[in-house]
């Protein structure tokens, strides 16, 4: 089958990419509104950029039900702060309840009923059950397109990151099978991290 982008509509070009792009990490976000009202989302349109300087981006789509950008993307325009949690399968359903749009005055991390830790060098909360999580300060948001189906790129930079004790090893690296983070795939599907396997990358011929 050949698909021409172009004569799709985007509900079907959407379906295609999230159930071919895949398994795709996901940012479990979280931020403060100007008024102090704490926010979580996830968002699985998410990956590195590169380490120097340590970058990340994350990309909110338009709301659909009311084609405005969500309060994860217009609180980070008001403070330029962030933190990203990685979602183990321990918090996989607190980050799902996360996930539908809510009224701007909830507090997901109650409604989730996860813990807000401080965090060390920015003002939104870190979530205290995941495994890692990544203070961040936006670096610039690149409008894609603000209709329904767009979004923006959230770019940020990584100032601290906290690893729990149990999933670190030494020299910087981590345990991923103790970590075990899950990956989204297409409509309600997620992904363990479980039969894991090396391939050593070959030896540079230049």
């Amino acid at each position: 089958m050949e698909f021409r982008f172009a004569d799709l509509k985007h509900p079907d070009r959407y379906k295609l990419m999230i159930g071919t792009i895949q398994p795709r990490p996901i940012a479990w976000v979280s931020t403060l509104s100007a008024d102090g009202v704490r926010n979580l989302a996830p968002f699985s349109f998410f990956t590195a950029v590169c380490s120097e300087p340590p970058t990340i981006v994350f990309c909110p789509g338009v709301r659909a039900s009311t084609s405005c950008e969500k309060d994860t993307l217009r609180n980070i325009r008001q403070t330029g702060e962030f933190v990203i949690n990685v979602v183990s399968e321990a918090v996989a359903e607190a980050m799902n309840i996360t996930s539908t749009d809510l009224p701007h005055e909830v507090d997901e991390f109650e409604l989730a009923g996860v813990t807000p830790l401080a965090s060390s060098l920015v003002q939104p909360s870190r979530v205290a059950e995941s495994p890692v999580s990544m203070e961040c300060k936006l670096s610039q948001i690149v409008t894609i397109s603000e209709n329904v189906g767009g979004g923006w790129l959230v770019i940020g930079e990584i100032l601290v990151m906290h690893v729990a004790d149990e999933v670190y090893l030494p020299d910087f690296k981590t345990d991923t099978l103790k970590m075990q983070p899950i990956g989204r795939l297409a409509g309600a599907g997620y992904s363990h991290t479980y039969d894991l396997f090396e391939m050593p990358r070959p030896k540079p011929q230049i």
